[in-house]
This record gives C-alpha cells, sequence and structure tokens, in this order.
C-alpha cells in the first residue's frame, strides 16, 4: 500500500532522497542505530532521532492509508461512491476528516433517525431543513400514518427532528469547525462525585474536585492525573467550549433568513439535540482521545529521556565490589564480586537492630576488605540503606586497604523485580531472592547499563505515569532508548551476557545464545570475522552488528573500536599512505593528525563518516559515558524528621518529570524542585537544568512528615 514520501517529508522537514533511503533501509532490515551511525552517506546524515520519526511517520500513515482503502470499499459497496466523493477521501490527511466523510455512510445500529425514515418521514425533513417559509404543521399532515407508528402531527413532527438532528451531526464540515472550537476553546472541568467528597483515599485527587482549565494550556501530567480520578470513579470530566458556543456554531450554519417562525423553532430545538446528543459527546471522546495521546507522548518522551539517562550513567568500570542489600530483621545480603561482575561468595551480616550484632559484622567486612580485595562496596538505597551506608563508612575500612575502598548509595529501583525474575533464577537457581538483590546491587555500580537492561523499564521508577500511558507505544519508545543506549556504548563480545548481546543492532536472543554457546565451548572470540562461524548467524545480521561488537584483546587493532569491518580497508589505506602499519595507527594522535581528509571523501565517504572513524582512532575503545564519581549523603540525616526548613543537603537527581525533579537527599523519601525553584530565571524544561544521576546540592524549603512530602530548591545554594 502505496503512502506519500513527499507528506513525510513536508511534515518532518527532510529531504526527499533521504526519505526514501532510509525506508528502504529499513525495509531491508536495516536497525536504526546501524542506519545512523553507518549509513551516513545514504540518508544525508540523518540520526537515530529523525530516523525514528521517519519510521514511525510511514507507519502512521500506513495505517491512514489501511483505514482509507477500507471506508472506499464500504462505500462502493452501497453504490455511493461519486467521483467527487472519492476526491475528497484521497484529499483527507489526518484520520478525524476521514471520519467526518466517513460518518454518513457508516454502518449505524438503529437510530431514531433511521426509525423516522422507516417511516416515511425523511422528506417531510428535507423540507422543513430546506426553510422555504412554510408552517411545519401544515407540512407534516401530508406524512400521517397510523400504520407507520406516525398518528398525529406532533410525531411527525417529533421524528422529522430525529433526521434533522441526524443530518446536522452528519455534516463533516459543521463537525471540522466544531473540533477548531473545541481545539481552540475547549475547557477542561471536573467534579467530584459526592461520596468521595470527603474520603481521605481520594485526597490526593482534590486538586481536581473542582477544577476548569483551557484544554489547550492544561499540562499532559496534570490531564493524566485528572484521568486517573476519572477513571478510578472518583471526579466526572467534561470537555467543550465555553457558554453556549457549540450550539450558537450549529445555529449559525443552519438557519436561514427565510425560514418561517415555525422552522426555526424546529431547526433550532434540533440543532440543540444533534449538539448535545450526538456531536459534543463525540468530539469530547475525540478531544480527551487526542489529549491523552499527546500527553501520553510526553509521558513517554520524558521516560525515555530519563532512562536513556540512567543507562548511560557512568560505569565504575572493572573492580572487585561488594554489593549490600540492606535489611533489618533478616539482615544486610553481602555478594563478593570479581572485577568481571562475577560471583564469588555471599554472606549475611546483622549490623542494625533488632539484632545490631556491630562486632562480627565488623570483622567480616573487614576479613572480605582485606581477604577479597575489595575495591569498592555499594550499598543499595532501600529500607535500611542509610543506616547500613553509615555504618560501614564509619568502619574506615580505607585503612584495611591502602585507601582504595569506594563507598556509595546505589539505587536499588527494580533489584526486586530482577531478582525473582526467570532471569535471575536462571543464573543463579540455587541463590535466595536477596542474595541476588546484592549481586544486581553490586552490578549496578561496577556497569549500569548491562544490569538494568535485565529490568523491565518500567519498573526502575524514572517514569512519569508509565502506567497510564498507551502501553505499545510506552513499550516500543522504551525498547527503541534501550536499543540505543547499548549499541552507543557497544558491548565486549567476549564478556556480555546473552541479554546484553540481544540488544546489539541485528541480533535477537536466540543468535545472542548460540553466540555465548560457542564462546563457553571453542573460547573467546580472537576476531569480529569469527562471528561468521556461530550459526545462524548470516552475512545480514554480522554486517549489523560487527561494529557495535568490540574485542578489546584481540588480533585485529580495529576490532576494539566502533570502526566497521566495511571500513577497515580505508583504514589500512590511510595507514600505509602515512608508511606506518595499521597497528601503529590507533591512538597515536601525531599520526592521525597528518591523514589528509581529502584523500578518502567522496561519495562512497561523507565528512561525517570520516569523522566518526578519526575519533575512534583517536581513542580506541573509548566509553562515550562519563567518569563514575562516588556520592556521599550528609551525615546525621537519615530521615524526614532530621530535616529543617534552610538546610543545604547534597543529594542525587532519580526522576524528572515536566514540572519538576526528584532527589534522593538520604532520606528514604525523595523531595521535589518543583520547576520554579530550579533557577532565577524562567526554566520551560526541567531537562534544561538538570540531569538523571546528577549530584546537586539543593536547599530544604518545607518538610510535611505526616504526608512525606519534602520541598526543595537549587535557589541560594
Amino acid at each position: 500500500m502505496n503512502i506519500s514520501l513527499s507528506h513525510i517529508a513536508s511534515e518532518l522537514g527532510i529531504r526527499l532522497s533521504s526519505i526514501e533511503k532510509t525506508l528502504e533501509l529499513l525495509n531491508d532490515g536495516a536497525t536504526v542505530p546501524f542506519i545512523a551511525r553507518y549509513r551516513k552517506e545514504a540518508t544525508g546524515n540523518l540520526d537515530e532521532t529523525q530516523i525514528t520519526a521517519v519510521r514511525d511517520t510511514a507507519a502512521r500513515l500506513q495505517e491512514l492509508e489501511k483505514r482509507r482503502s477500507y471506508i472506499m470499499s464500504v462505500i462502493e459497496e452501497q453504490g455511493r461512491l461519486t467521483p467527487e466523493l472519492e476526491k475528497q477521501i484521497r484529499a483527507a490527511h489526518r484520520l478525524a476528516e476521514l471520519e467526518d466523510i466517513y460518518l454518513p455512510f457508516k454502518p449505524k445500529r438503529r437510530t431514531r433517525g433511521q426509525i423516522a425514515r422507516e417511516n416515511g418521514l425523511e422528506d417531510l425533513a428535507l423540507q422543513i431543513l430546506s426553510q422555504n417559509g412554510k408552517n411545519p404543521r401544515h407540512l407534516a399532515e401530508k406524512f400521517l400514518n397510523a400504520e407507520k407508528s406516525v398518528p398525529d402531527i406532533e410525531s411527525a413532527l417529533k421524528g422529522a427532528s430525529d433526521i434533522i438532528a441526524e443530518v446536522i451531526s452528519d455534516d463533516p464540515a459543521l463537525r471540522g469547525e466544531l473540533r477548531r472550537l473545541f481545539t481552540q476553546k475547549g475547557v477542561v472541568s471536573s467534579q467530584v462525585v459526592k461520596k468521595y467528597a470527603s474520603s481521605q483515599e481520594a485526597q490526593v485527587y482534590r486538586d481536581y474536585f473542582d477544577h476548569r482549565e483551557q484544554l489547550g494550556r492544561m499540562p499532559g501530567h496534570r490531564f493524566l492525573a485528572m484521568l486517573r480520578a476519572v477513571d478510578g470513579g472518583i471526579v466526572r470530566m467534561k470537555i467543550e467550549p465555553p457558554d453556549d458556543m457549540g450550539p450558537e456554531a450549529v445555529h449559525r450554519r443552519y438557519l436561514k433568513s427565510g425560514a418561517s417562525r415555525g422552522e426555526r423553532e424546529l431547526i433550532t430545538a434540533a440543532g440543540s439535540d444533534a449538539y448535545q446528543r450526538l456531536i459534543q459527546p463525540s468530539l469530547e471522546n475525540e478531544m480527551r482521545k487526542t489529549r491523552k495521546e499527546e500527553a501520553d507522548e510526553e509521558a513517554i518522551g520524558v521516560f525515555t529521556e530519563n532512562l536513556r539517562q540512567l543507562l548511560l550513567a557512568p560505569p565504575l568500570g572493572e573492580a572487585r565490589v561488594l554489593g549490600v542489600d540492606p535489611g533489618l530483621r533478616t539482615g544486610c545480603k553481602l555478594a563478593v564480586l570479581d572485577s568481571s561482575g562475577n560471583l564469588l561468595s555471599h554472606h549475611v551480616i546483622y549490623p542494625l537492630p533488632p539484632r545490631q550484632d556491630t562486632q562480627v559484622a565488623e570483622q567480616l567486612l573487614r576479613k572480605l576488605v582485606k581477604e577479597q580485595d575489595i575495591q569498592a562496596i555499594a550499598v543499595g538505597n532501600g529500607t535500611g540503606g542509610r543506616e547500613t551506608l553509615s555504618f560501614i563508612t564509619s568502619l574506615d575500612l580505607f585503612r584495611d586497604s591502602g585507601g582504595r575502598v569506594t563507598v556509595t548509595m546505589v539505587n536499588e529501583s527494580g533489584a526486586s523485580v530482577y531478582s525473582a525474575s526467570s532471569l535471575a533464577r536462571e543464573e543463579f537457581p540455587d541463590l535466595d531472592l536477596t542474595v541476588r538483590g546484592a549481586v544486581s546491587i553490586g552490578r549496578r555500580l561496577m556497569d549500569p547499563l548491562a544490569e538494568l537492561i535485565k529490568i523491565d523499564p518500567r519498573s526502575i521508577g524514572v517514569g512519569q505515569y508509565q502506567h497510564d500511558v498507551d502501553q505499545k507505544r510506552l513499550q516500543q519508545g522504551l525498547d527503541d532508548t534501550v536499543v540505543s543506549c547499548v549499541n552507543a556504548v557497544g558491548v565486549e563480545l567476549n564478556t556480555a551476557s546473552p541479554r546484553l548481546l540481544s540488544y546489539v543492532s541485528g541480533m535477537n536472543p536466540g543468535l545472542s545464545k548460540a553466540v555465548v554457546e560457542q564462546r563457553s565451548k571453542l573460547g573467546k572470540f580472537r576476531s569480529r570475522k569469527d562471528l561468521q562461524s556461530v550459526s545462524g548467524l548470516g552475512p545480514k545480521t554480522f554486517e549489523q552488528a560487527a561494529g557495535f561488537l568490540r574485542i578489546h584483546d584481540g588480533d585485529h587493532p580495529l576490532d576494539k573500536t566502533a570502526v566497521h569491518p566495511e571500513r577497515y580497508p580505508l583504514v589500512e589505506q590511510m595507514a600505509g599512505d602515512l608508511g606506518v602499519k595499521l597497528q601503529e595507527l590507533p591512538g597515536n594522535t601525531e599520526l592521525i593528525a597528518q591523514i589528509d581528509a581529502r584523500k578518502y571523501l567522496g561519495p562512497e565517504l561523507n565528512s561525517a563518516s570520516f569523522s566518526d572513524i578519526i575519533a575512534e582512532l583517536k581513542k580506541p575503545g573509548r566509553d562515550p559515558r562519563k567518569s563514575f564519581q562516588a556520592f556521599q549523603f550528609a551525615e546525621g540525616v537519615e530521615k524526614i524528621d532530621d530535616l529543617n526548613e534552610g538546610m543545604k543537603l547534597p543529594g542525587v537527581v532519580t526522576n524528572i518529570t515536566k514540572f519538576g525533579a526528584f532527589v534522593d537527599i538520604g532520606v528514604h523519601q525523595d523531595g521535589l524542585i518543583h520547576i520554579s525553584e530550579m533557577a532565577d530565571r524562567f526554566v520551560s524544561d526541567p531537562g534544561e537544568v538538570l540531569a538523571l544521576g546528577q549530584q546537586v546540592t539543593v536547599r530544604v524549603i518545607s518538610v510535611d512528615a505526616p504526608r512525606k512530602r519534602i520541598g526543595l530548591s537549587l535557589k541560594n545554594t
């Protein structure tokens, strides 16, 4: 089914040739990261965001074309498809336009208007609607028919009014005018359902107990919050233009100057009925759906950007780590991990009440740090986390390790989900859930990306109304983000888990498992080209995946870089032109500076691709993520009761929304920096000022302990 590529180009502001080539590559099975990184010449340097937009717009237009085709077939079957109507249908570029045109032809349940037509009243309705100055009661006398349930004039006029109401309701031009009115002037109002007015459980929605706001100015997060209250039966919502603007628009369109008093009264009543009974509910549902889709898009955008920042958080890297899953009654689970994240041993200590066996806990911690050469301790931020962190830092473990131990808190959101997952059971079938959690916490410090991809992003806690938005669209956005992040960082072929490998461009769970099985059976891969010996991994998959896989100690010097194997001959030519061997080039900035771009640029290599290759040669195998920095909360501030207004505290940004950002200050309850408290200037988007995981100094401006609400500010800090 053909779609208009020129329409996509116009909508997105992208050249038609780039649209054509991008869709060609996508249809041929290429992934978004592969196209963005290795097919710049074909697309004209489109980035991932643009390529994704091309893909999604094309998919939306494909669905529109399916609907257009269906509508035309239905009308054609009815024998009512005229050349003029077909032209109208083909000219419609939005689904709402199509549906307006289709409405009069759409098979309906047996309506009041249809019953009136069956009773022979359609001609009467059309005569009244023509407004020739006649008395409707006199016209109705000719249509009386007791056998057809039209025994008197009132019955005839009532049936005619029902037909007129449906004619008005089915008018595409009127609906278009009213849709614009709803969009531009529509007001959202909500009223509490009486039984919830004093209900304690409903107080979270009290802002919407009596609320009015212009639809076009209502922030997406507020609309989703109101919908949640509506869906819970707590409030009733209405969307319509103010005053009587809707009915007035109907009357302006249908009342003629030459109408008799009777015609005017009947058409006015029928128009009001059409608006209140048929048009207003329909357009209200449409506005609700459209605004919900817009709010979903906004919320999904916030979620995916937060997820991107979380996945690309600075990794500690290869180090021997002690993961700690804090606990009170059940104790703190310890997991000793080697520098590759493999579990060496696990233990339990009870440094906190009720047992508070601090002496034994201290002895074991000192022993593990010394004997296992622990370089970092990762403490989960769940229940007992701050207390556990304080206990461990008080031990001055630097004394036992020559000053090399980093002790830091790790956000453990979703760790329990991973611990109970089939993936965790497969990896650690004999371990308790909490021990698996300690392993996950330790690995999150070493490499957040590799560990977090094992968890459903919706369980990580960085979204905004993620359970209220369209789940299919959310999943697509999250999948795109995970794939983008994994491929942006690159994956070490000889250590990556099957799960991590499955997100590499062109790979899937089956192929990833086959790669790991061959690695286990035959040993490490010595070069990227060895991948081609994996069962089921063909040339197309190799083309898509190879550039994103790394072999840091392989036989080929470019296998540890993001240079694609298809460019190896080019880099070999560069080395030859410089009179050096290929292995002398990566990392040698003096040699690389002598490479003359003019020798190599052309139709097959543009300046953007050339710059990518040079960047990789300068820093072969570089990790695009920032360097890790340890963080410590303020001492003596461990619970909400320890807070006072005016305090200045260190914190970590844990979630960003459209209305502000949440910050962990170490009291088991994140505080909120409202967007108005982010700077001394106007801030339209919190993302302009803050990033997920950013370390900040905040000032406490309000504390509501009973409601567990903490207000924070970045001003005057």
